[in-house]
């Protein structure tokens, strides 16, 4: 299709319409440029499918609330809005969510288990800054180990204790040949935090 042109309608729109109207006032049309018009119709409906969600995510990078999105998405909530994001948004090519409601409960799910890993960490956050503490004191380290090291060094500049579990994560594996105690134990606190996820996730399952 070709681009929208200020100034004027886009010419696809215009043919279209051309078409809806002489169907309407009865006049003669010919079977082809009916044919061709649902077929531009359903490119049209397809191209709009797709430009939505795109447009509903750039909108929120910007920094757009959901309330805000809500009416001009024509709903009456920022749920709603919410809801018709999640269900117009294409699934992950391996997510097992196949049907727009069930993409709609997967991404409940898992924010509801980022929420569970969330609250334990701060819950936790003392013991995780002293492991982030040890982790970011490293010295002597591998450049490729330096990298992670510092980035949970970075972290513990913030005050929320759910972002150091990322870097932690990250750093654990390159650990496990120089500082195999430390390795081990940020391995306990990503396991841990894995199985709240999970049990979160799965309790939501069995609730529905």
């Amino acid at each position: 299709m070709e681009d929208v042109r200020s100034g004027g309608e886009h010419p696809d729109y215009a043919r279209l319409r051309q078409v809806v109207r002489r169907a309407a006032d009865g006049e003669e049309l010919e079977a082809n440029q009916v044919l061709a018009a649902l077929d531009l119709l359903r490119r049209l409906r397809d191209d709009l499918a797709g430009w939505e969600p795109q447009l509903i995510a750039a909108a929120r990078e910007l920094g757009t609330s959901w309330a805000e999105l809500a009416p001009v998405l024509g709903v009456a909530s920022r749920q709603a809005a919410e809801r018709r994001y999640l269900r117009l948004r294409p699934s992950a090519p391996d997510s097992a969510a196949t049907t727009a409601d069930e993409r709609v409960r997967a991404e409940r799910d898992r924010r509801a288990g980022e929420r569970a890993v969330a609250l334990w960490a701060r819950a936790n956050s003392a013991a995780l800054r002293r492991l982030a503490g040890q982790v970011g004191a490293l010295e002597g380290v591998a450049d490729h180990v330096r990298e992670h090291v510092d980035r949970v060094q970075d972290a513990l500049g913030g005050t929320d204790a759910a972002d150091l579990l990322p870097p932690l994560a990250g750093a654990g594996p390159h650990l496990a040949a120089s500082h195999p105690t430390l390795a081990a134990r940020i391995s306990d606190v990503t396991a841990e935090a894995e199985r709240l996820r999970r049990d979160t996730q799965r309790r939501r399952a069995r609730g529905r």
